[in-house]
């Protein structure tokens, strides 16, 4: 055995030393310690279990499974986590080494402590199922999550059985005119609405450009006219949410043209129908009363919200807690509908709760029951290929629309994005090497720093001519259309409406925070790059011009985490020029909250910005920049979702000669959690 196991007291030193190298969080090896203060006699494996737990938490794991970890230690747990040993000095010893000769029943025996492991419900800090290891408190998520959703699948016959299946039809036919599709095979969108129509839980996944807004719209417009045609007439109680502030702002923007386009004039009183499908969209924290200082909010299981159906865009970044949280607080009675891509990232927190409850969704598995029914409300026919009489109450649940009306089949995004996402490498690489008007690539040499011309002439000009932006634009705009001195409210917040949405055209994307392709690295090689082109007057500070990214959730100033602010110099008598902040209001408006850069303590600047961070973000032009070596983060995921924030037009910027791409196509992102046990 592995000298590092022979006692707790080894055990501790070396996650402690694991710890100082940064290969493990602080918070990881002080949970180790309190584990062996409660209970000192506990084993060596059931300590570094605790620690590495802990540890695969904050990688977005909701649990550590001990088969993964013992068949390749290094790749399951990301360790190191640059993909190397630390030069100089004593390196820590590799997971592989000290795992050596361990077996999995070694490992489950010496987590049999009644005090700091249990198997069920209880108070141990830890939980062991099987192969997996929990946080208690991700245990009790995970089972709350599973347990809400199949209350809610159970009733799909009661509540299919109550549906007026003749006005169904009707309002369907009114709202997906028949042939009106535009693509072969079924309209998924009709079909889609129907299925959330008939069920209290429900998900509509989808790639850019499939329609999960308009079709939610459809859906929410259908259920108004059932809800308005019953006896009393009342309206259904209808929230949206999305779990950022840029995710709620850019659904209220979409989802609010969608209302206005609608064509009511099939169904019965459709204008009072309108009127009743809300427009106004809010974060999920908002949405759920967070109260500071503390994890909980204000509404839960004992004080529900006051709403009949709730919709969650952007479903792919709601972690396993959030997940949890919204369904305590959700009667019982209320629909919850999903909307997500389920190929993009998961949440940076813990789970991946849309992507495991949608693996089974690109092939269907429909029982009949549930295809004959489809047919006799929309007289849409499901595949036979997508039929399986073995499927289960979650897979009648799940919807996934199939054709993208953003990309066209020429389109060098929807094509690249679709490559990425089959993990077809050859593929990918025929898409960049064809001549596509929305496509391009700068390649840098991966021995240099990643400044030179091309890159530098892509963030601060882009190519206007080929309809892709830098950041240039932006600035040249807030000076051309600064306000005069003394202009009224109304002029100030259309001058940062209009930065804001200039700054939106372009967003240079990386994978990682740190080292020169991170955003560590590059924002300030960005400042200074802006700078010296003179479009702003410092390149570190308060400036105007500087674009931040909040960090963190401040409930006094109405900011969430990931709400994007431009830095503005107000026009004011006698000079002076006073710094504030303009954000978005956040509350589905067009209006602009200002604030005081010192009150601002959670922000950092955004010229690079983190994909995981982009989530919810849509950029007329984005650019991702690769970094010139492997990293455990550069995952098929990644990639895809930095492709599909480009509306337009896609700038990939990597050294070609490492392979990083193509070798970052062959990963998936494999998060562990046991959600559909049971619920599959």
């Amino acid at each position: 055995m592995n000298p590092a196991l022979a006692d707790s007291h080894a055990t501790l030193a070396l996650v402690d030393h694991w710890a100082r190298h940064g290969w493990l969080r602080a918070l990881d090896a002080a949970f180790a310690r309190f584990l062996f203060r409660e209970a000192g006699a506990a084993p060596p494996l059931l300590i570094l279990a605790a620690a590495l737990a802990s540890h695969q938490l904050g990688r977005g794991h909701a649990c550590l499974d001990l088969a993964d970890v013992l068949g390749d230690p290094g790749f399951a747990l990301s360790l190191p986590p640059e993909g190397r040993v630390e030069e100089g000095g004593v390196p820590p010893p590799l997971p592989d080494a000290v795992l050596a000769g361990v077996s999995l029943a070694d490992w489950q025996a010496a987590l049999v402590h009644e005090r700091l492991v249990g198997s069920g419900p209880g108070s141990t800090p830890l939980v062991c199922v099987g192969r997996r290891v929990y946080l208690r408190r991700y245990w009790q998520y995970e089972g709350a999550v599973r347990s809400a959703i199949e209350a809610r699948l159970a009733s799909l016959a009661e509540r299919q059985a109550g549906l007026p299946a003749a006005a169904l039809g009707s309002a369907l036919d009114a709202l997906f005119p028949r042939g009106a599709a535009g693509a072969t095979g079924p309209d998924w969108q009709k079909l889609a609405c129907a299925m959330a129509a008939r069920s209290a839980f429900a998900i509509v996944t989808g790639g850019p450009g499939t329609g999960k807004t308009t079709t939610v719209v459809r859906l929410l417009a259908v259920l108004q006219a059932l809800a308005l045609a019953d006896s009393p007439a009342r309206p259904l109680r209808i929230r949206l949410a999305a779990p950022t502030g840029k995710a709620a702002a850019r659904l209220n923007e979409s989802i609010a043209g969608a209302v206005a386009r609608l064509d009511l004039a099939g169904l019965p009183d459709g204008e009072r129908v309108r009127a009743a499908i809300p427009v106004e969209v809010t974060t999920l924290h908002r949405l759920l009363g967070s109260r500071p200082d503390t994890r909980h909010f204000r509404h839960h299981a004992g004080n529900p919200l006051g709403v009949d159906v709730l919709v969650v865009d952007e479903a792919s970044m709601v972690d396993l807690e959030m997940m949890a949280a919204v369904l305590a607080a959700l009667p019982p009675e209320a629909r919850l509908v999903l909307l997500g891509d389920k190929d993009q990232l998961a949440s940076v927190e813990a789970g991946a709760v849309l992507g495991e409850l949608c693996q089974r969704a690109a092939e269907g598995h429909y029982t009949p029951d549930t295809v004959a029914w489809l047919a006799g409300v929309t007289a849409e026919q499901v595949p036979a290929g997508l039929v399986d009489a073995a499927g289960t109450p979650l897979d009648q649940a799940v919807a996934m629309l199939r054709h993208s009306h953003r990309f066209s089949s020429t389109s060098g995004i929807g094509q690249l994005a679709a490559a990425v996402n089959d993990g077809d490498v050859d593929r990918v690489g025929a898409v960049l090497a064809a001549a596509h008007a929305d496509l391009a690539r700068v390649e840098v040499d991966a021995r240099a720093a990643p400044g030179e011309a091309a890159f530098r002439r892509l963030v601060v000009d882009g190519s206007p001519a080929e309809g892709r932006e830098g950041y240039r634009h932006y600035l040249e705009t807030l000076h051309s259309t600064r306000p005069p001195i003394e202009a009224s409210r109304a002029a100030l917040d259309a001058w940062a409406g209009g930065v804001l949405a200039a700054h939106g055209q372009f967003q240079l994307l990386c994978a990682l925070r740190r080292g020169p392709w991170g955003v560590e690295g590059l924002n300030p090689r960005i400042a200074g790059w802006l700078h010296e082109a003179g479009l702003i007057g410092a390149d570190e500070g308060w400036y105007e011009g500087r674009p931040v990214l909040v960090t963190r959730n401040d409930y006094g100033l109405g900011l969430m985490n990931g709400d994007i602010g431009i830095t503005l110099a107000l026009p004011v008598v006698g000079g002076g020029s006073p710094l504030r902040v303009a954000f978005p209001s956040g509350d589905g408006s067009t209006g602009i909250k200002w604030v005081l850069p010192s009150r601002l303590q959670a922000v950092e600047t955004v010229f690079a910005l983190t994909v995981h961070k982009s989530q919810g973000s849509e950029f007329t032009h984005a650019a991702l920049a690769l970094p010139d070596s492997l990293n455990p983060i550069l995952t098929r995921e990644l990639v895809y979702t930095g492709i599909t924030r480009a509306r337009s037009g896609f700038t990939l910027v990597d050294a070609a000669a490492s392979r990083v791409l193509e070798r970052a196509v062959e990963r998936r992102v494999l998060r562990l959690s046991g959600l559909l046990d049971g619920l599959a």
